[in-house]
């Protein structure tokens, strides 16, 4: 099995993080966005993982491609990097990974994080993975018929036809008869919006009488802005927790401080005279000193101190002392 995963956003709403570091490469509870989805797709699936492509922008960088080239070698699957400079729409990024649509593939968006075991049904030639919302109006939803089959795709219907939102995460049974309609849309020019989409190529196939079976999950994190990336750390740390992942480094200093579980503690992270968590990720070598903190993602080498903040987010090399409540910091601030 292969797995396609696009990732050539840029990650507006989550900036300033985004300015430094590509959303898919942000540490939660210390792993970053597209490791966890990829040790997640591997866990749940049931065949094991050839190749993966991560579709980025040329900029950004050779580091970034290392970074994930680790992240499939340390699953034991061949990784490549493919680009996609322009974007022309979800079907085109995946096309940019065309020398993977053979065979089983999954199509899985960096932006999603997940919990649930995968089911396979060999009968279908695809499953789109969805989960029940209270707002349909703001997701790209499917509609069922009676023999629980996905019968059409509606992009934020206005009014109510399903509350079965699509998460971003796609199974085809043969890779091949994708690439073939995606390559039918640039052949043709069958644009919506500007951009070729893979909602478009699913309709297609499913007019050839494909059967697509929704498949789902029982959690879906987003990481769209700050808040929403808040709340993602604290349902991780809460399932790292619950299955007993290590979260607390044996080399973090821990001095007259309080830790209120579940927390991620880095690798030579202080934190003296502190009250901290619950909910809390602390980087690689950052430092919470006289301090409350709860409910909270600090990345690396970030000093924190008088403070008493929550549900905020603050990226690496910050310097911060005072007494504001709740922060969004990028890389490189200071405040004292």
């Amino acid at each position: 099995m292969n797995i396609i995963i696009p990732m050539a956003g840029l990650g507006t709403r989550l900036r300033p993080h985004t300015l430094q570091t590509p959303k898919p490469l942000i540490p939660v509870a210390g792993k970053s966005i597209a490791e966890r989805l990829v040790r997640e797709i591997a866990k749940v699936m049931q065949q094991p993982i050839d190749k993966i492509s991560f579709i980025i922008r040329e900029s950004f960088g050779k580091d970034v491609e290392k970074q994930l080239l680790d992240i499939a070698s340390d699953i034991g699957a061949s990784g490549q990097i493919d680009y996609q400079n322009e974007a022309l729409g979800t079907a085109h990024a995946i096309f940019s990974a065309k020398s993977l649509l053979n065979g089983p593939v999954v199509v899985a968006y960096a932006d999603t994080l997940f919990k649930g075991a995968f089911e396979l049904d060999e009968k279908a030639d695809g499953i789109i993975w969805v989960k029940k919302v209270d707002k349909p109006e703001d997701f790209g939803v499917v509609k069922l018929n009676n023999h629980n089959e996905i019968e059409g795709f509606v992009e934020k219907p206005k009014k109510f036809v399903s509350d079965l939102a699509i998460i971003g995460i796609y199974y085809f049974k043969k890779g091949e008869q994708l690439k073939k309609e995606i390559q039918y849309l640039f052949d043709h020019d069958i644009r919506v919006g500007g951009e070729y989409q893979l909602t478009t190529a699913l309709e297609n196939m499913k007019q050839k009488a494909l059967i697509f079976k929704p498949g789902t999950v029982s959690d879906w994190m987003d990481f769209g802005n700050p808040k929403i990336a808040v709340e993602t750390n604290a349902k991780i740390l809460k399932y790292d927790f619950e299955e007993k992942v290590k979260l607390i480094s044996k080399s973090a200093k821990i001095v007259d401080s309080e830790i209120i579980e579940p927390c991620y503690i880095a690798d030579g992270a202080e934190i003296i005279n502190s009250s901290v968590g619950p909910f809390v990720s602390l980087g690689k070598g950052s430092s919470i000193e006289n301090s409350r903190v709860e409910n909270s993602l600090i990345q690396d080498q970030t000093f924190i101190n008088n403070a008493d903040i929550k549900n905020s987010m603050i990226g690496s090399f910050v310097k911060y002392d005072g007494n504001f409540e709740s922060l969004n910091l990028g890389d490189y601030s200071t405040l004292e």
